[in-house]
């Protein structure tokens, strides 16, 4: 009897210890935007699947904050870290902190650039792609507006660049002139509407097309033409923001670049789940394309455009309400996915 009681306690002990081993330490660099409270739930449904807690701090957009988030986080008893940075170099101490205790680190969505590090995120490059097609579908020619990322997150430059592969023949050529191009601090819709303002007046309203790095900045974008009066621009954006979806439909964004946020978020939990168990994530492969050129052990998701002809695709996926899709669509005239 004595020796069952001791067997069961060693087993509850190990148990025990299997769980704490798995606590998951989630930093977020600003949970204002929509989509992140997403990625949170797919997260968090999959830490659950697989028998490990979940433990989160958001910096609230703060660099500094962020680098306490994971002391923090680490105090608490996480074994592996999802970072969603805020700054791509301010995050690197706290990475470095992590490395030297042994803690994995998975980069969420936004690339950090250090030794060791997990980077997951969608194909960035072809959503930038994706976004300069629809809106060069739209209006071929004319005065061009770009309205990109954040400075301090690599994936601004990644769009960045697949929108000028896919503009660069156009621009040569004469066809398109771009009149306006800024970065979005902190990818705030308020700074992208200012950047905009500013804009159209240094142009006089002379504007043909806008590609907007997401849908948060597509907003602000929108809401700056329409304050002018300005209507009929395409748009770009990305994330699938059920407002932005709405906009496709009612026909003032031209696309939203569907990156489904439940996908991500499942195969970074995991993917943390396995480095804290020490072993290699399946199907990943090793990826320098980054700034620095660091090699890194990388997994990379398939996004989606949406548009007016695919809207269909949002609501049959239970991404979106058909009702939240269409709010304010004329049936008669709006498109098929809102008849």
């Amino acid at each position: 009897m004595k020796l069952t009681r001791t067997v069961m306690a060693l087993s509850l002990g190990l148990a025990s210890a299997g769980a704490f081993a798995q606590v998951v330490g989630v930093s977020w660099s600003n949970f204002q935007e929509e989509r992140w409270k997403t990625d949170e739930k797919a997260i968090k449904d999959q830490l659950t699947k697989l028998g490990a807690s979940y433990i989160s701090a958001d910096a609230g957009g703060s660099p500094e904050k962020q680098l306490s988030d994971v002391d923090s986080l680490i105090a608490k008893g996480a074994k592996v870290l999802i970072v969603l940075a805020m700054d791509k170099d301010a995050i690197l101490p706290a990475v470095n902190k992590a490395a030297q205790q042994k803690i994995p680190v998975v980069a969420y969505d936004r690339l950090i650039e250090a030794p060791g590090v997990f980077y997951i995120t969608f194909d960035n490059v072809e959503v930038g792609r994706m976004q300069a097609r629809a809106v060069l579908e739209a209006r071929p020619k004319g005065n061009y507006v770009m309205i990109k990322g954040s400075p301090t997150d690599p994936n601004a430059n990644f769009l960045r660049d697949g929108q000028q592969e896919v503009l660069d023949a156009a621009i040569k050529k004469g066809d398109i002139k771009i009149v306006g191009e800024e970065y979005t601090d902190g990818w705030k819709p308020e700074v992208a509407q200012k950047n905009m303002e500013q804009i159209i007046t240094k142009t006089g309203g002379k504007i043909d097309a806008v590609v907007a790095s997401n849908d948060g900045t597509a907003g602000g974008v929108v809401a700056a033409l329409t304050a002018k009066g300005i209507k009929g621009i395409p748009v770009s954006g990305q994330d699938g923001d059920h407002a932005a979806l709405n906009r496709v439909a009612s026909g003032s964004q031209a696309v939203s670049v569907w990156k489904d946020a439940r996908d991500l978020g499942r195969d970074a939990a995991s993917a943390a789940v396995t480095l804290a168990k020490g072993q290699k994530v399946s199907g990943a492969s090793t990826w320098a394309g980054g700034e620095k050129k660091v090699s890194l052990q990388a997994q990379f998701l398939k996004p989606v455009p949406i548009t007016a002809k695919n809207l269909d695709l949002v609501v049959k996926a239970g991404w979106i309400k058909k009702e939240d899709l269409c709010k304010g669509v004329d049936g008669a005239k709006g498109p098929a996915a809102c008849k």
